[in-house]
């Protein structure tokens, strides 16, 4: 990889870009050895995929806003909101609070993430571990 990813265009690729394959997304911003907490569940790659997979089914549009942003070498942490519209018509705001670690080739290799469903369906709160 030329260029060390970030949330944004880690998601706008996973989620807000549908014609892009999805395991083209994620070989793009994550490793093969990459693991992700969510909320206290550790997921592997496949977990993630799995999980990937199933959100792309549930949505239809949205958008990221990065609120904070550090990288120290292969540190990287962001709070940002996730704007998402389903198919089913309900729209959901949720904030993230997120540590990860970046492999040498700039790709994600673990993240460490808590989220809070700011605005939204009460069942919305559960779209960071829907499989």
């Amino acid at each position: 990889m030329t260029q060390t990813t970030d949330i944004t265009r880690a998601i706008n690729d996973l989620l807000f870009t549908p014609g892009l394959d999805l395991s083209e997304a994620i070989d793009r911003h994550f490793t093969p050895d990459y693991r992700q907490r969510t909320n206290g569940v550790w997921s592997d790659r496949a977990a993630f995929t799995q999980h990937m997979t199933r959100l792309r089914t549930l949505v239809v549009s949205g958008r990221i806003e990065v609120h904070d942003e550090l990288r120290d070498g292969p540190n990287y942490a962001d709070r940002h909101t996730v704007t998402i519209t389903q198919h089913n018509g309900r729209t959901s705001r949720t904030e993230v609070f997120l540590f990860a670690r970046l492999a040498e080739d700039g790709r994600f290799r673990r993240v460490e993430e808590t989220t809070l469903l700011v605005e939204g369906h009460p069942d919305d709160g559960n779209l960071g571990l829907v499989k």
